[in-house]
């Protein structure tokens, strides 16, 4: 005899299979507090509050993921948490370089469009592809609702962060038409050849070829355009330098570290702290000192405002150096006809 159907309705149903999914977990540190089936119910009760989402269709969903343990891990021990000496050749190769010249000439039509259009120069555009997803070859194994349920509801360091980017996801599904469990993307929940978050792509993804569709996914001409709309959204100055070696005198410019990213000091205010560019800039630039870990001691450079904007799209040194050093490489290539030593 075949046992009688469930006669729960169908929110209690619904709530049972997304409480499953934190009941999963036991990936909070000692002495953080768990999430629990409440949070969902409260995260859903949003969703049908702001957005006019069905509530039990959202607790449907949730029921659908799948916590990962290997995401709590990796974002533990992100690569930007390395020493600049281990992450740099992460990055900065004369491969990446080669296939950055070699997907520069593939798209230099929409390069010099988004160059026209945004403001900001084809090689850094093309260095953040490389860096992020390999041009397009590497854009992520994770489903991104794995990862930002995951993240939402078992990483209360940052909770709060992901599950906003999981409304924005919902939202962003929603308007584009995908499927949101299908989706994959980095263990963060980033998408697509320029690993936008949600909230990123909703705001900043442009359909540069004008096809109707803001295709991060799989058109480059798009990801392109949108790299190029986030960096001038976020302040980039055509025309002007990113970063620049330096050296130090004296012990004046240790308290410039560990002030952050922004570059608030004129670096003929710098000069009097006993820092000096070896690239000659304007002494009016602003401008931030970085202190670079190597092998046998340390390395400096200082970032002017548009690495502070490349450290918006993330927010670590590391990465927005590489970027640079990376697009300097790629330029050179291209302007010598694409061949390294």
């Amino acid at each position: 005899m075949k046992p009688p159907k469930s006669r729960l309705p169908d929110r209690a149903r619904s709530l049972l299979a997304a409480a499953a999914v934190l009941a999963t977990s036991a990936c909070a540190a000692p002495g953080e507090a768990r999430q629990g089936p409440a949070d969902l119910d409260r995260f859903a009760t949003l969703m049908t509050r702001e957005h006019d989402f069905q509530h039990d269709a959202v607790l449907h969903l949730l029921g659908k993921a799948e916590v990962r343990q290997d995401i709590l891990d990796i974002i533990a021990r992100p690569a930007e948490a390395r020493p600049w000496y281990q992450y740099r050749p992460i990055f900065v190769t004369n491969r990446r370089a080669r296939e950055g010249v070699e997907f520069w000439r593939r798209h230099e039509a929409v390069l010099r469009q988004a160059e026209a259009k945004f403001g900001v120069p084809a090689p850094i555009i093309v260095a953040i592809i490389g860096v992020e997803t390999h041009y397009g070859r590497g854009t992520g194994r994770y489903r991104v609702l794995d990862a930002l349920v995951t993240l939402g509801f078992h990483y209360p360091k940052r909770a709060e962060f992901f599950r906003s980017e999981l409304e924005q996801y919902l939202l962003l599904t929603r308007e584009e038409g995908l499927d949101p469990v299908a989706l994959r993307g980095s263990y963060a929940g980033a998408m697509g050849i320029p690993q936008f978050i949600s909230s990123s792509y909703r705001r900043y993804a442009v359909d540069l070829d004008g096809d109707g569709k803001r295709d991060l996914l799989d058109n480059p001409a798009d990801a392109i355009g949108s790299v190029a709309n986030y960096l001038k959204a976020h302040g980039w100055r055509p025309g002007q330098p990113v970063a620049s070696p330096a050296r130090v005198q004296g012990d004046g410019y240790k308290s410039l570290l560990g002030q952050g990213l922004e570059p608030k000091l004129s670096l003929a205010q710098l000069a009097g702290y006993g820092v000096y560019t070896k690239k000659p800039l304007a002494g009016d630039r602003r401008a931030v000192l970085l202190a670079l870990q190597q092998e046998h001691g340390e390395e400096y450079w200082v970032g002017l405002e548009n690495f502070y904007v490349i450290t918006r799209y993330n927010r670590s040194p590391l990465y927005a150096l590489a970027v640079y050093q990376l697009s300097e490489r790629i330029a050179e290539l291209h302007a010598k006809g694409g061949s390294a030593d």
